[in-house]
């Protein structure tokens, strides 16, 4: 079974609605006709497209929330890419944690790339980002080496293993973005990618002890050792314990280092990208807050950011969005994320998208949805 990252959840996939500008495909091989496309040109008819928003809507609040301030082509865009990571999460957990499904997932991979997607909505969202943004193979492939570390039981004895780990299930998720974005400068993809790992140390210390009851333990297991503290006795009965909260106490210190790196890199962005990326940042990094005003105790409970909250921290998002000015990027990427920038670099010039527009006119429709959402929940 797969750990919980940054785009998983645990809520079932919700159906499929019918397809409504062009018919069902058939399963697809290798061999196989392109598949027949919609009048737009796409792979996705705008049931498919729809399927993939519910996925996120339902799926990752978190996500959802920071989506809705971006640009339309992104944030539709965005949903295709949630959606691929939450299917390939979902087939691995599904068949058991096999190499099995590994394996599946790179075909269906092939045929994306193939412009043969397989039949399904996601797979058909997927391919028409892939041809639209030229997203280069090795950052989905790299989180399917995330999840195959997953069914393999990966260790992290130390924090630069857990470094490698998340680069993939969740570096490679921000380096995506990047693409979606149109952003292919090597600091702001670095810094991308030191976000989406923030993301991951995060949601590792959140999850400590639902890791730790399905006999999971992400924390650097040398941290624990040092503190006189064995990892396999932890895990056959795991309790709140000084060395489990000390430890979760430098990850999210660790994590709030990359959060501040990652910031600077958020200037570089497109404008109306800017403030849906604050506001990520800003709800992860409130769940770590949450996790240190509870001592580093993440076994007895699980930080959560209520609606109320998610709404105040947009706000600053936006604020922060308008105030900021581009930075300097001078620290270099980390080690185990290098390779995803450099999948980057090497990619060949993308199609030219339109202009982005602005935000400004989505921050009213924004503000009276979460109100809404919280008064119906009171």
């Amino acid at each position: 079974m797969s750990k919980d990252s940054i785009w998983s959840v645990r809520e079932p996939i919700p159906a499929p609605a019918s397809p409504v500008s062009c018919r069902p495909r058939a399963s697809l091989t290798p061999s196989s006709p392109p598949p027949t496309r919609c009048a737009d040109g796409r792979f996705a008819n705008r049931s498919d497209r729809a399927f993939c928003r519910r996925l996120i809507r339902t799926g990752s609040r978190s996500f959802f929330t920071a989506s809705l301030l971006l640009p339309l082509p992104v944030r539709e865009a965005a949903y295709a890419l949630y959606a691929f990571c939450r299917l390939s999460d979902d087939m691995v957990d599904v068949d058991g944690g096999s190499q099995a499904s590994i394996r599946q997932l790179r075909e269906r991979l092939d045929h994306a790339y193939a412009g043969r997607p397989a039949s399904g909505a996601v797979d058909r969202a997927f391919a028409d980002v892939i041809a639209r943004y030229g997203l280069p193979r090795a950052l989905p492939e790299a989180l399917i080496d995330g999840l195959a570390w997953d069914v393999a039981g990966v260790r992290c004895e130390t924090l630069a293993d857990l470094y490698s780990y998340s680069a993939r299930v969740a570096g490679s998720v921000g380096a995506m973005m990047s693409v979606l974005m149109g952003v292919d400068d090597a600091r702001a993809v670095s810094r991308a990618c030191d976000l989406g790992i923030a993301m991951q140390l995060t949601n590792v210390a959140r999850d400590v002890g639902e890791d730790a009851r399905a006999g999971r333990l992400y924390l650097p297991r040398s941290w624990l050792k040092a503190d006189g503290l064995d990892p396999e006795d932890w895990l056959a009965h795991p309790v709140p314990a000084p060395a489990i909260r000390d430890a979760v106490v430098r990850l999210l210190q660790t994590a709030e280092a990359l959060y501040e790196d990652a910031n600077k890199g958020i200037t570089h962005l497109p404008a109306a990208c800017r403030p849906a990326i604050f506001a990520a940042s800003h709800i992860y990094r409130e769940i770590g807050m949450k996790i240190l005003r509870r001592g580093g105790d993440s076994v007895s409970g699980r930080a959560r950011v209520s609606g109320a909250e998610k709404l105040r921290l947009m706000g600053r998002a936006m604020m922060d969005a308008a105030a900021t000015r581009r930075k300097d990027i001078v620290m270099p990427c980390l080690a185990e994320a290098a390779y995803l920038v450099e999948a980057i670099a090497r990619r060949p010039p993308a199609p030219a998208e339109p202009p982005l527009g602005h935000v400004s006119r989505r921050i009213i429709w924004v503000a009276e949805l979460f109100a809404s959402l919280e008064a119906r929940a009171r």
